[in-house]
């Protein structure tokens, strides 16, 4: 067990470690993207394309109409592709995506205009299209960024209530042991990675002002919960949190139902003027200024199913992620350490529990895992880091150190499994349905490699 105290040197310097394994998962990235690719090769794809529409259309084209932009993206090749063909009573091109992820690429997305510009002028021949390999790279770059600073900030809100050790090992395990990591690495151009930025700086900035009760705090929150919705809708969720304080300080009677009314009217303010970028990109493709794209049906509140949405075989929050297990049951470590903490972080979760099972689609199409639980990666975080907390730390340390790895390891394995299953090698890795082909199949995956590896 010698080698697992060696990882002192982790824990001493874990910013730096932070930033490594950040910059590992970076590289690998592009070397993926960029090694296999020309310049005119498609990267984005599934849902990341109508965020990428966002970003191209307003820079390019100074509109959110994706008629054109689709057709690069999608490709004219299949005449049956509904996001070709299919009008919004304005008679503009659909879009189910947020704004949000597109507004924070810009400046990555500019860098690559200018990149591909200069390139041009040297003689490469880049199509400068807006959709040309660098172009879509940028994105990618983008989310790539967001989420690591986003985990940055997560070990950043954990090492405010919890010694360092704790928060470092938390804040690896919420990120490598879960979804997470698969939405920081294989497509980071989704949504995902962005928002566990904006969340965590939401988060973190609620957590270090807790006891500023001026205006400004309170709209500064507002605008910053403005932003998670912008990035992922559901996210205003987070807006709660001053919610939640402002009805313990009443409770306690150490403010009036007046204060209390006026700060959230500065949080519903400041939320309101961040997010207006997405009402009026609404308004000229859809006619309205608040609107569920997906259609009227796709929330079910009076049919949630919690259940399936968290032990389902098919993309269960728990059953996927078995590592949430131990974040969760911090939670009850958190509420006795730091109660009010602890409640809004149990009421937060639990709210979004509700959200995503009422979800018509609660197994959020292809997935790995319960993707859109990834915004409460700072949360999950702070649960573990609690529990770690609650240990004897120089009697327990080798064995937590032991279970982190293993738990990340497991998931390394688990999203690998998954990537040769969506790759179309079944007969090495089936697509994971069954209790088994979950939680078993990952450990039997190397085997199965060397084998399939030594009949080549």
């Amino acid at each position: 067990m010698s080698y697992l105290l060696n990882l002192q040197r982790l824990e001493q310097r874990p910013i730096r470690t932070i930033i490594v394994i950040a910059a590992v998962l970076a590289f690998a990235y592009i070397l993926a993207m960029t090694s296999s690719l020309g310049w005119n090769d498609q990267i984005m794809n599934g849902d990341a394309i109508q965020y990428y529409a966002y970003l191209r259309s307003l820079v390019f084209d100074r509109d959110v109409d994706f008629i054109n932009d689709y057709r690069l993206l999608y490709g004219t090749s299949n005449a049956s592709n509904i996001w070709l063909s299919s009008r919004t009573p304005t008679g503009l091109a659909v879009n189910l995506m947020s704004i949000g992820p597109a507004l924070l690429w810009l400046p990555f997305f500019l860098i690559a205009c200018g990149l591909v510009a200069l390139a041009q002028v040297i003689g490469f021949s880049i199509p400068f299209d807006g959709v040309a390999m660098p172009f879509q790279l940028s994105a990618g770059i983008a989310g790539l960024t967001y989420g690591a600073t986003g985990i940055y900030l997560c070990y950043k809100i954990c090492k405010q209530l919890y010694p360092r050790h704790a928060a470092l090992w938390a804040t690896l395990v919420a990120w490598l042991a879960t979804p997470t990591i698969y939405y920081n690495l294989v497509s980071p151009a989704y949504s995902h990675a962005t928002a566990v930025f904006s969340v965590s700086v939401f988060i973190f900035v609620w957590l270090r002002t807790i006891e500023n009760r001026k205006l400004t705090r309170y709209a500064m929150l507002g605008a910053l919960g403005g932003l998670t919705m912008l990035v992922r809708w559901q996210d205003g969720v987070l807006l709660l949190l001053p919610t939640f304080e402002l009805v313990h300080e009443i409770a306690r009677k150490r403010i009036s139902i007046n204060h209390a009314m006026s700060r959230l009217i500065v949080v519903g303010a400041g939320a309101f003027v961040v997010f207006l970028p997405q009402m009026i990109a609404w308004q000229q493709m859809y006619g309205q200024l608040l609107l569920t794209p997906q259609g009227e049906d796709f929330m079910r509140w009076g049919a949630p199913q919690v259940t399936e949405v968290l032990f389902s075989t098919k993309h269960g929050l728990f059953s996927w992620t078995p590592a949430i297990i131990p974040a969760v049951i911090g939670l009850a470590c958190l509420v006795r350490q730091h109660g009010l903490v602890g409640w809004s972080s149990v009421g937060l979760i639990t709210t979004t529990i509700y959200i995503n099972a009422s979800v018509i689609d609660w197994w959020a199409g292809e997935a790995f895992g319960a993707r859109r639980f990834i915004s409460m990666t700072p949360l999950f975080a702070l649960g573990l880091t609690a529990l770690i907390s609650g240990l004897d730390w120089r009697q327990w340390q080798a064995r937590i150190r032991a279970v982190a790895i293993f738990l990340i390891v497991s998931n390394m394995l688990f999203l690998t499994q998954y990537q040769l299953s969506m790759h179309g090698y079944d007969e090495l890795a089936p697509y994971p349905t069954t209790v088994k082909q979950i939680l078993v199949d990952r450990f039997l995956l190397p085997i199965q490699l060397l084998s399939h590896w030594t009949r080549q």
